[in-house]
């Protein structure tokens, strides 16, 4: 079989039908989340394992919503925002998403260098600088068809995560017990850590990523916005966001529960309760869990890092191009959407100059949480309001479920905002 006939043959796999809401759930578990995941599990056990099942159906209605949007309105998240805030709200509200995207990135890619030293001994700084090349050559020379392609199947490496529990030993009853019936002391170091995981599932770029993806994907097939089409396509359409978004953010939510279990059974079981990195997290269990578990875990962060930097980058380039009315596609050329690739660039390559300044990347990683729990209050109230005016929506406002799951998670991020503003 030649090489024509096999990249046909990959191209017509399943995995490559999938939409945006695979990119966008595994996104969320990059390698700054894993350190989130990794320190609840080492520092509390099998008693964090709740914050999975109850974030999963929060997160998943803002990101259906999300979509809804994109989708319906054939128009960005920051497009549509328009209408909902003054311009000079959205534009502090984007330039606020940008810094905490510059932020994260540095602490992600810091992450990918140091765990890429542990695997092949070459100084992370060189490790850090080719993961930055390597992600701004994709992004700005591969056409999306292409790219978003690619991203799909690097999805597979948070497997990495179930498959590292298949080589220690997992007591599933007392498992699945505390998974339900958590045993928890409330105080400040458990409701920083459960802010810290809601706040890295449940973050603002995704948002706009998911939202720009449904617009991406609606006119690389040439299709109209669903305000435009007739009732049998609206329907077929709204099953298959709600499908994708669902089945996307139930596999990233599955993966963080098996980085959480996995630093469970291993590190907190062993008396490791402390964890600032995720090459700490990595390197901790190679001689608790050996060396293949080890590998795994390493590949997994590398895999979601090349997914997780692009879409950091890519989500702000989206807001803050939609804000100022610049053309914004991955599928377009850098001739064609300057303005949009520069804004990629421009974040990667600040967020790469943090690593030789005296922020620390642990640092950045707090700053880019705090500032993304300030932002995505406001953004989930302009979502729900946007997804249920029929000026914008149309017929297709969100449905009663959605306007309460909504809703609710945006308390929830309300309440966690003001914890850190309290704590």
């Amino acid at each position: 079989m030649n090489f024509s006939a096999i990249w046909t043959r990959i191209k017509q796999h399943p995995l490559s039908r999938v939409g945006p809401g695979l990119v966008t759930g595994v996104a969320d578990d990059d390698p700054s989340g894993i350190v989130t995941y990794s320190q609840a599990g080492a520092a509390f056990g099998f008693n964090m394992l709740w914050t999975m099942p109850f974030a999963y159906p929060l997160m998943s209605t803002i990101q259906v919503l999300c979509a809804r949007i994109g989708r319906v309105t054939g128009r960005g998240l920051a497009a549509n925002m328009k209408v909902a805030f003054p311009p000079g709200v959205l534009i502090a509200l984007v330039l606020m998403l940008l810094t905490a995207n510059v932020l994260n990135i540095a602490a992600d890619i810091a992450a990918m260098g140091e765990v890429a030293q542990l695997v092949t001994g070459i100084n992370w700084h060189i490790m850090t600088g080719v993961f930055v090349l390597l992600t701004l050559a994709l992004q700005i020379l591969i056409p999306y068809r292409h790219y978003v392609f690619f991203l799909k199947w690097l999805s597979l490496s948070l497997l990495a995560y179930g498959a590292v529990l298949f080589t220690v030993h997992v007591p599933w009853g007392e498992v699945v017990w505390s998974t339900f019936f958590p045993t928890i002391v409330w105080n400040a170091d458990s409701a920083a850590v459960v802010v810290g995981v809601f706040g890295t599932t449940i973050s603002p770029y995704l948002f706009f990523w998911q939202a720009s993806q449904e617009v991406e994907d609606m006119n690389l097939l040439h299709e109209n916005s669903l305000l435009k089409d007739g009732e049998i396509e609206v329907k077929a359409e709204l099953r298959r966001i709600q499908w994708d978004t669902w089945s996307g953010m139930l596999y990233s939510n599955v993966a963080a529960y098996c980085i959480i279990l996995a630093t469970a059974v291993t590190l907190h079981a062993t008396g490791v309760h402390d964890i600032d990195t995720a090459a700490q997290a990595a390197s901790a269990l190679r001689p608790l869990a050996g060396e293949f578990a080890f590998l795994l875990f390493a590949l997994g962060i590398l895999g979601v890092g090349l997914m997780g930097v692009p879409v950091l980058a890519g989500s702000a380039a989206y807001a803050l191009s939609e804000v100022f009315g610049w053309r914004s596609s991955l599928e377009d050329s850098a001739t064609q959407a300057g303005k949009f690739y520069s804004i990629i660039a421009l974040s990667v390559l600040i967020a790469l100059a943090i690593q030789y300044s005296p922020i620390s990347p642990m640092k950045a990683l707090f700053w880019s949480a705090v500032i993304n729990g300030v932002v995505a209050v406001p953004l989930m109230v302009a979502i729900m309001v946007l997804s249920s005016k029929t000026s914008v929506m149309g017929p297709y406002v969100a449905t009663l479920s959605m306007k309460l799951f909504g809703w609710a998670a945006t308390g929830f991020m309300a309440m966690a905002a003001i914890y850190l503003f309290v704590a």
